[in-house]
């Protein structure tokens, strides 16, 4: 039976082995801090954040997420310790809420290591306060319980830890912040909000039965989760530059929820999972139901790959644990008792392992022909290069809502792909690694040939934006100042679909960066001013890609902060980044950089475990999209987008 807490009600726990689930609606920092008798909290090595994650007993998450699973085992914590207040914060300078009143009200459950729910609370009333104490775990009379708080702070994370007796505590709350901004640059962008009754119809069955409870669904917030003011030209706004929460409305849709589209596919027979339909959420388009699907195949992996591990690790503590009981007897250490004993609680744990796997292989299965049906029908923007919707592609006359860069899978199956979409306009800049040290992965690959991999897979993307942008409203300059990518370029060049010539030396690198700064500066000034008319005619309005090569090769320090400059202020106005670059290359410039790697997604241009959903922070391997060997994909894609612009006279 599950205890459902109000503020300052508490409840016994059963066991000591908990994990605690937090549900906010939007991206949230978790944390726990370790309390003795009084409640005092002895020192940073009693508070578990994302820049310091696990101590003894208690884990929690590296990053900001939506979702967070806290890892307890109370009898494991350090000795004085008598409470664990768990801490729900907003990130701050990432251009997100900031404060939770603007948010849904986070749900808190605490649950056993097999899911079931023990106590949960729901997180009302909050306005003003960006940090929040959520629960309270707390020795009574060698009993353990929980406690409802919910005790809010306006003042942040800062007056939350000085509340608990923290020296230094507006230090350590800055380093905290600090650590989970520079954990953005590796996690995949939130998904669009759901309607409150689910953009997406659920088809799993028979394994549900076996996953952990799913909280009851929040409202969403009841405005964009971006600055209505950061808007630009053309038909949509970018968001900001920074990597926190996105507007994800489509530009020039209606912000109500469409209704769910009926089904195409005959029902399923009592027993049996209905059969997949491509496009089967809600949406305003075909395009749009198909990107709201794929979002939702992408949690749904995420998920049950999560209900899995958990299952697996408390088949392992309860084997564990009957093993400590058994053996904490001295009559069964001696004689077959201790063998009989270790036997049946391995073969409990084995059969609870593959209870699990057999729940997880249908889930699998299912999404693996969801996903046979989806992938066919995805539009260009969405398919991979080896779809045959590139060959009849033709440039559209408006822009889709995404664009696919790459595909992410989890190691339970490999095979089970999930298109890596990021929303167009481009609201975040895109960095391709072209550093060996960076991932185990690009190792062993020799440092000539990484780059041209990064570069090639810059101009591969590049490309696919080209395709998918109305003639004339996309436009791409390139600096490569050593002009080291002139092989991997020349697609781009020959097909004469530049804004120009590659730039090359000090020269040209100062030339691009203050032509596209000056078109930042005069939008901005025009938007500001509301007197767009008063731009120059030779202004040119539409999206703007900058692609850097071999950065800072070529740069000065005046050449550096324009680049800061372009990646923080130039999103919503339409100009965007793309990075190949070695960031240990960079090191010489110290940390005046960090902000302008964390404002970046970070790709690579091999397979590699880097990239983490917002759901439960998996580390999904990220393959790039590769165009098939001796495919002209490339090659006919670029020429249709030249003759596309000669016939619209650009």
């Amino acid at each position: 039976m599950t205890a459902e807490l109000v503020r300052g009600q508490n409840h016994t726990l059963p066991q000591t082995r908990l994990e605690i689930r937090v549900s906010a609606g939007t991206p949230v920092v978790a944390g726990a801090t370790l309390g003795d008798e009084r409640g005092t909290v002895r020192g940073v090595e009693w508070i578990a954040h994302p820049g310091s994650p696990q101590l003894s007993g208690i884990e929690v998450s590296r990053q900001a997420a939506a979702d967070h699973r806290l890892a307890v085992d109370l009898e494991a914590l350090p000795d004085g310790v008598h409470r664990v207040t768990v801490l729900l914060a907003l990130p701050v300078g990432v251009g997100g809420p900031t404060r939770f009143g603007a948010v849904p009200a986070p749900f808190v459950a605490v649950t056993g290591l097999d899911g079931a729910e023990i106590a949960t609370f729901t997180l009302t009333g909050l306005d003003a306060e960006s940090a929040v104490s959520a629960l309270e775990l707390y020795r009574r009379q060698d009993a353990w319980k929980v406690r409802a708080v919910g005790q809010g702070y306006a003042g942040g994370l800062a007056e939350m830890l000085a509340d608990q007796g923290v020296a230094e505590a507006a230090g350590l709350a800055g380093s905290i912040q600090e650590a989970v901004t520079r954990s953005l640059a590796r996690s995949v962008a939130p998904p669009p909000p759901r309607t409150p009754g689910g953009d997406r119809v659920r088809r799993t069955t028979g394994a549900a039965d076996h996953r952990p409870p799913t909280p009851t669904p929040v409202p969403e917030p009841p405005e964009p989760l971006t600055d209505p003011a950061a808007t630009g030209p053309g038909p949509a706004a970018a968001g900001s530059a920074g990597a926190g929460p996105i507007n994800y409305a489509h530009p020039g849709r209606q912000h109500a929820a469409p209704p769910t589209p009926p089904p195409t596919a005959p029902p399923a027979q009592p027993g049996q999972p209905a059969q997949p339909v491509a496009g089967d959420a809600t949406g305003w388009s075909m395009d749009e139901r198909l990107y709201n699907q794929i979002w939702g195949m992408f949690e749904d992996l995420a998920r049950a790959v999560a209900a899995y591990r958990s299952a697996v690790d408390f088949a392992e503590s309860r084997m564990d644990q009957e093993l400590d009981r058994a053996l904490s007897d001295p009559r069964n250490r001696i004689g077959g008792a201790g063998d009989r004993a270790r036997e049946t609680a391995r073969a409990k744990r084995d059969e609870l392992t593959s209870r699990a796997r057999e729940a997880l292989d249908r889930d699998l299965a299912q999404l693996a022909a969801e996903s046979a049906v989806v992938e066919p029908a995805l539009p260009a923007a969405y398919a991979g290069w080896g779809n045959p919707v590139w060959h009849a592609h033709r440039i559209p006359m408006e822009i889709p809502m995404a664009l696919r860069i790459g595909d992410l899978h989890l190691p339970e199956r490999t095979d089970l792909r999930i298109p890596l979409l990021v929303r167009l306009p481009l609201e975040r800049g895109i960095w391709v690694d072209s550093g060996r040290a960076a991932s185990e992965a690009a190792a062993p690959i020799d440092t000539d040939r990484l780059r041209r991999l990064a570069m090639e897979t810059a101009v591969a993307h590049v490309a696919r934006l080209l395709a998918v942008y109305p003639p004339g409203e996309f436009a791409v300059h390139v600096i490569d100042p050593a002009g080291s990518a002139a092989g991997p370029l020349a697609p781009l060049v020959d097909a004469g679909v530049l804004a120009g010539p590659p730039a090359a030396g000090p020269g040209g690198v100062a030339s691009v960066l203050a032509h596209l700064t000056r078109r930042v500066d005069l939008v901005q000034m025009a938007v500001r001013a509301g007197a767009a008319d008063s731009l120059p005619p030779d202004l040119d309005t539409g999206e703007q890609l900058l692609v850097v090569n071999d950065f800072p090769h070529g740069f000065d320090d005046r050449a550096v902060t324009q680049l800061r400059y372009l990646a923080d202020e130039g999103p919503s106005v339409g100009v965007h980044l793309l990075m190949v670059a070695d960031r240990e290359e960079a090191s010489a410039y110290g940390p005046v950089l960090d902000p302008l790697w964390r404002s970046l997604l970070r790709i690579t241009p091999v397979a590699d475990s880097h990239l983490a959903d917002p759901w439960v922070g998996h580390a999904w391997t990220y393959e790039p999209s590769a165009i098939p060997p001796g495919s002209r994909v490339l090659e006919q894609v670029l020429a249709a987008v030249a003759a596309a612009r000669r016939a619209a006279g650009r």
